[in-house]
């Protein structure tokens, strides 16, 4: 099944209905239909917000999670706070990310700072990075080093 190349006049004539084909889930078996890079551009999907992704970070997914979880839903500055006075390992990765997506969304979408709250964050795994040590009688046991994937959305409130 080959998907249709829309014109660029056409997506602006018709965006509300595009977006809305779009933004509905797909059915169980089926694949979801995604946007292209050009269609989203076109179309402005994404503008309305700022997002961060760190990769393979050295930390544990289920700790960030945890202050993640503090975060979530919070103003800019609030959530600034909060992970200036968490005595957490994951505060100055987060800190870092959340200054990334408000960068973005501030510098690239034109978003007003003091409107910025945090949408939605999530950690997700990345690869385990495993290590041997030697054990007694000439075996080995792992250690798993675990990192993770951090996200974070920031919008503007309405």
């Amino acid at each position: 099944m080959e998907k249709k190349v829309m014109s660029k006049e056409f997506m602006e004539q018709n965006r509300a209905e595009i977006i809305a084909k779009y933004a509905f889930p797909a059915k169980k078996n089926q694949k979801p239909q995604l946007l292209s890079k050009k269609e989203r551009k076109v179309l402005g999907v994404g503008k309305d917000q700022g997002k961060s992704i760190g990769k393979y970070i050295r930390i544990s997914p289920q700790k960030v999670r945890v202050v993640i979880d503090l975060i979530k839903g919070k103003n800019l500055d609030e959530a600034y706070a909060i992970l200036l006075y968490t005595p957490k390992a994951a505060s100055p990765i987060l800190t870092k990310a959340l200054k990334s997506a408000e960068a973005n969304a501030v510098m690239n979408n034109s978003l007003s700072r003091d409107a910025l709250y945090v949408a939605d964050a999530y950690a997700n795994q990345g690869p385990i990075l495993k290590r041997f040590i030697p054990r007694a009688r000439g075996s080995a046991s792992r250690i798993n080093k675990r990192t993770s994937h951090v996200t974070v959305v920031l919008k503007e409130r309405e």
